[in-house]
């Protein structure tokens, strides 16, 4: 039983380490929090590896039911999440660099909390951590646990302690 619950963890982590990146996601939080200061950039880290741990939970053990509920293919899903993503890369492409202008001085600025919990959901934790990628796949490896209650509860905890595992990576990898 503890065997197949460090299984299905292991197996739970290395599906979705690959897809979420927190190693390779890195810059682009530190590009779009630049003049955050360093207090700033680990609350709104915090609240991403919160907001991405809740997330994967609720891909898991629900994700399949919500898409059947509102008619929704996982492809859709996938598409959508892309073009989210383009418009987003896109946005940070064509965004001018506020340090070109010499003000290099200004480049921590005091930001409001609020302002920090707007950006901490949408586009830091999803779709940028969080993408639609790793999200067809938490709800894959949800879809895929069996629905007897004894063998459910070990398949909710180990997700739990799998999602765990990947928002400490983001946290430190983002803080």
């Amino acid at each position: 039983m503890v065997f197949e619950v460090a299984k299905s963890i292991l197996l739970i982590v290395s599906a979705l380490f690959p897809i979420v990146n927190p190693i390779g996601g890195s810059p682009i939080f530190l590009l779009l929090t630049q003049e955050y200061s360093t207090d700033a950039r680990k609350f709104l880290a915090r609240r991403v590896a919160m907001n991405s741990f809740i997330l994967l939970i609720v891909s898991v053990v629900v994700g399949t039911h919500i898409l059947s509920f509102f008619g929704i293919s996982l492809p859709v899903v996938q598409v959508g999440g892309g073009l989210v993503v383009i418009s987003t890369g896109w946005a940070m492409l064509t965004r001018s660099d506020p340090g070109a202008s010499g003000d290099r001085g200004q480049m921590h600025q005091t930001v409001s909390t609020e302002d920090i919990l707007r950006k901490a959901f949408y586009p830091l934790t999803l779709p940028l951590t969080v993408g639609p990628g790793s999200i067809s796949i938490a709800i894959t490896l949800g879809a895929n646990e069996p629905r007897h209650l004894a063998a459910n509860r070990l398949c909710i905890l180990a997700a739990a302690v799998g999602a765990l595992v990947i928002a400490l990576s983001v946290y430190v990898c983002y803080a």
